[in-house]
């Protein structure tokens, strides 16, 4: 082993530009043996494997997984580090029984992807996308009556740090504010915690935002889509599965909702989805800005420092596991 640490970032060069950047690629540089994978396609796991050998620390992107053989394939590895909140890529059990550290980032693209939240909103209510693309195809639009926020009914699903946020901004557009979450109580004088259904029945936008688990799947399905009003909207920025969109498809077909814009998220639209012309489709882009990247590849750059010296740092989910992280500790205490 040499004396410089080995640390594997497995983004692919598209995605270390949208979603590391140089100034946290310097920065995990200066800590040690940066490998970089140049492949245009995402690490497998026998080619990950194969990069990792000998490495120290994984970082590792979304589109990579870590599944259990990587952890006995790899006897030098200490961490895996995920440059994001969403750490589904990662057998955490078999890291922990393996004694390897697991940590994730904290939420620096909240306010970038509220602020998408309300321009989807805006979008859906006054027909914005729809009339530019009937420009585009040389179509006189149709100016239609649309709906203004203030005075309108939001329904937040999930009150997380998004959902807070999300309903904070709504609030200061002057409208009314529902949330559902059954994990927490809602203690804020301005905002309605009510039960699903009921959001369903009077919100004129439905949002949800929250964390996809094995609860909330599907959680919007053709029964919900049932219950939303007449005209009302479906704005999604959380996972793609959250939504049936096969009851979705059918619930446009039917005219029961006015529209739907799905936002960001790991699942992507289907392009029978995307395609409609009731549906405004994204990418994976409502985190994508400057502060909201580079906050959470930093926070990755200084969890890779704290490792390399023996301690668990801030982000860590299996500390209590990793005994691997002894040899550093060890390592650290010689040096010092």
């Amino acid at each position: 082993m040499s004396a410089s640490p080995r640390i594997l970032l497995t983004h692919t060069p598209d995605m270390r530009r949208n979603y590391y950047g140089e100034r946290a690629l310097a920065g995990l540089r200066a800590l040690g043996d940066v490998g970089l994978h140049e492949g245009s396609d995402a690490l497998d796991t026998p080619n990950l494997i194969a990069a990792a050998q000998g490495c120290r620390i994984i970082v590792a992107d979304r589109a990579t997984p870590c599944p259990a053989p990587i952890f006995a394939a790899l006897p030098d590895l200490v961490a895996v580090c995920r440059v994001a909140v969403d750490i589904r890529n990662i057998d955490v059990e078999a890291a922990s029984a393996a004694g390897v550290l697991v940590t994730q980032a904290s939420r620096s693209w909240v306010p970038a992807v509220s602020e998408l939240v309300i321009g989807l909103m805006i979008d859906a209510a006054r027909g914005i996308s729809r009339a530019d693309a009937a420009y585009k195809a040389g179509r006189a639009p149709h100016a239609g009556m649309g709906r203004q926020l203030a005075g309108a009914t939001v329904g937040v699903i999930g009150y997380g740090p998004l959902g807070r946020r999300v309903a904070d901004l709504a609030l200061a557009f002057g409208m009314k504010v529902m949330v559902n979450d059954p994990y927490v109580t809602v203690e804020h004088a301005d905002i309605e915690q009510v039960e699903l259904d009921e959001l369903l029945r009077r919100a004129d936008f439905v949002l949800p935002l929250a964390v996809a688990t094995e609860e909330t799947e599907s959680l919007i399905g053709a029964r919900e889509l049932g219950l939303m009003r007449a005209g009302s909207f479906l704005i999604n920025l959380s996972r793609g599965n959250l939504i049936d969109e096969a009851a979705l498809i059918a619930a446009l077909d039917e005219k029961r909702i006015a529209d739907v814009e799905p936002g960001a998220g790991d699942q992507m639209p289907s392009t029978a989805l995307a395609a409609r012309a009731d549906v405004v489709a994204t990418p994976h882009m409502a985190g994508l800005t400057q502060p909201a990247i580079e906050g959470q590849a930093l926070e990755t750059v200084a969890q890779v420092g704290e490792i390399l010296q023996g301690r668990a740092p801030h982000g860590a989910v299996n500390a209590e596991h990793a005994d691997r992280l002894q040899r550093l500790a060890t390592g650290a205490a010689a040096r010092s």
